[in-house]
C-alpha cells in the first residue's frame, strides 16, 4: 500500500473535514438521549401530560444545543472551505475543537437537569465560549502564521470571520456572568445566540459574489 501523498506545500484536509463530520453528526445524535420517555405504570398514564411537561428543560436544552452545533458545524465547514492545504498545528487545533464539541451533550444535560443553577449555567457556557475561542484560533492561524488559505483571500473577509464567529462567545460570556443574578436571562441569552448566526452577514456576501470578490466597504459594520 501507498503511503499518503504529502508535498512540501502541506498535508490534504480530507481526514480532518471527515473527523469533523463524525464527531459533530455523534454530538448532535447524543443530545437527544437525556431526554428519557416518562416511564408510567398503567394506572399512572393520567399524569402523562404533566409529566411530558415536566420534559421542557431538556427539550429546551436539547434544541438550543443542537442549533449551537449546527451552528459550529456550518463555522468550522466555512472556515475549512478556504483552507488549500492543512499542517500538523492546524490538525491538533481542530482536535482540541473536536474535544469541546464532543463535551456539549455533557454540558447539555448539566443545564436541562439543573436550569435554575448557577454553577450549571456557567460550565455550559464555558463549553460554548471555548467552542468558539478554539475555533477562532483555527482561523488566525490558517490565515496567518500556517499560511493555509488562498493567497487571493480577502484579508477583510478574514478580519469578517473573525469578528462572527466571536458573537456567539460574547454573547455566552455575558450569559455566564448574569447566571448568579437571573437564571432565565441567562438562559434566554443562550437560546438566542444560535439565532444571530441565521441572519445574513458580510460573510454571506463574500460566498454568494464568489471568493475573489471583495467585501464591500459598508458591509463591515453589518
Amino acid at each position: 500500500m501507498n503511503p499518503p501523498k504529502m508535498s512540501s506545500a502541506g498535508i490534504g484536509k480530507g481526514r480532518v473535514e471527515a473527523l469533523a463530520d463524525g464527531i459533530f453528526a455523534i454530538a448532535m445524535t447524543l443530545l437527544i438521549l437525556d431526554v428519557k420517555v416518562p416511564a408510567l405504570l398503567p394506572d399512572q398514564i393520567d399524569q402523562l401530560p404533566n409529566r411530558l411537561l415536566q420534559l421542557w428543560p431538556k427539550m429546551a436544552s436539547f434544541v438550543i444545543s443542537f442549533l449551537i452545533c449546527g451552528v459550529y458545524w456550518v463555522g468550522h465547514h466555512a472556515l475549512l472551505h478556504y483552507v488549500r492545504r492543512s499542517d500538523r498545528t492546524f490538525m491538533w487545533l481542530n482536535i482540541a475543537f473536536f474535544l469541546v464539541i464532543s463535551a456539549i451533550p455533557f454540558s447539555a444535560a448539566l443545564i436541562g437537569e439543573y436550569p435554575q443553577q448557577p454553577t450549571a449555567i456557567r460550565v455550559y457556557c464555558g463549553n460554548l465560549i471555548l467552542a468558539g475561542v478554539v475555533l477562532f484560533g483555527q482561523l488566525r492561524y490558517a490565515a496567518g502564521r500556517g499560511q493555509l488559505y488562498d493567497q487571493d483571500i480577502d484579508a477583510r473577509f478574514i478580519t469578517s470571520a473573525g469578528r462572527r464567529i466571536l458573537m456567539g462567545p460574547a454573547v455566552y460570556l455575558v450569559a455566564s456572568l448574569l447566571a448568579s443574578v437571573s437564571p432565565i436571562t441567562s438562559l434566554i441569552l443562550c437560546g438566542a445566540a444560535p439565532v444571530l448566526y441565521l441572519l445574513p452577514g458580510q460573510v454571506d456576501q463574500y460566498w454568494k459574489n464568489g471568493h475573489r470578490t471583495t467585501i464591500q466597504e459598508d458591509s463591515l459594520v453589518k
